[in-house]
């Protein structure tokens, strides 16, 4: 299978970044929908994954301003082909275009040891969101970009 890998401007993706996360947060998840959608949609550098054969929107992510990565979303029939992957590089390479030394993400305990993985570390007391326990997990940008380098793939704005 093949992807196409998008930076997209909430203002003009809404909805297929809405169509993703809405399946993935709110479905699956049964995350509240007045929880998933916030005023950092529109301040936030998105990603969006399109399969490149039916032209659906698959998967996407969000980084704000000051590095926070959030809303990675991948539907479930493409899980564990490493898009969640594509989409985190796509976010460090925001990261470093916004020269940010550090990003993190506020990881659910159930993850924890995948963004570990992806050369984070957790950072201060778990905490519960959304009735979830989460974990702060933070990475230096030149940790980041290394891991990315590691997967090639193209990405396009």
């Amino acid at each position: 299978m093949s992807y196409s890998v998008c930076r997209v401007p909430w203002q003009e993706a809404e909805s297929l970044l809405k169509d993703v996360r809405e399946k993935v947060f709110i479905c699956e998840r049964r995350i509240p929908k007045n929880i998933e959608f916030d005023r950092t949609d529109n301040s936030a550098f998105h990603m969006l994954v399109c399969d490149d054969h039916s032209q659906t929107p698959i998967a996407t992510g969000r980084i704000s301003c000051a590095g926070e990565i959030s809303r990675i979303a991948v539907l479930m029939e493409f899980r564990g082909a490493g898009i969640d992957k594509i989409i985190m590089q796509g976010l460090f390479r925001v990261a470093k275009d916004l020269a940010l030394d550090e990003v993190y993400i506020y990881s659910p305990l159930d993850n924890v040891s995948y963004f570990i993985e992806q050369n984070f570390s957790p950072v201060g007391a778990v905490f519960m969101e959304a009735g979830m326990p989460k974990q702060r997990m933070a990475c230096p940008i030149t940790n980041a970009l290394a891991s990315a380098e590691q997967t090639k793939y193209y990405l396009s704005h």
